[in-house]
């Protein structure tokens, strides 16, 4: 993957997107943290690309430039292109969530608000086919949560 000044370079080797690739198919959640958004946010794209075809509902991508709550997270997931329907309501978006078998990617989950990640850490324990790929300065601090940090 080329960065947008086509200077080819990308913010992992292949030995560390082995490690990612490998955390991310067996872990619940996996943090990719740093100093600069934009190679944490080229990498977990670029890792939910390569792996959506490992996982039966694919990937869904959030992308947060802002603080996000329960609301905005429900929302933007309903508006992922190529995801199957998603119902109205944050209990019933989480009753859905808890049947895929899917990666969601946060891009930016500095901006999740406090109860964003509570609702986050409740449907983790319900979904047994969810997994989280997150990227932000800091890590999530899920329990178990793996953290590479670029």
């Amino acid at each position: 993957m080329r960065d947008s000044r086509g200077a080819g370079t990308f913010p992992a080797t292949s030995a560390e997107l082995s490690r990612l690739f490998t955390a991310v198919r067996r872990g619940k959640v996996v943090t990719v943290t740093g100093r600069f958004r934009e190679p944490r946010s080229q990498l977990v794209r670029e890792i939910g690309q390569r792996l959506s075809s490992n996982f039966y509902d694919g990937v869904a991508v959030v992308s947060m430039e802002r603080r996000f709550g329960v609301r905005d997270l429900t929302a933007a997931l309903g508006c992922v292109p190529g995801m199957p329907f998603l119902p109205y309501g944050t209990s019933n978006a989480a009753s859905w969530l808890a049947e895929r078998d899917m990666l969601l990617v946060l891009d930016g989950c500095e901006h999740l608000a406090s109860e964003a990640l509570d609702w986050l850490r409740e449907l983790l324990a319900v979904a047994p086919g969810l997994r989280i790929l997150a990227a932000g300065r800091d890590p999530l601090a899920f329990s178990p949560d793996q953290v590479h940090r670029l």
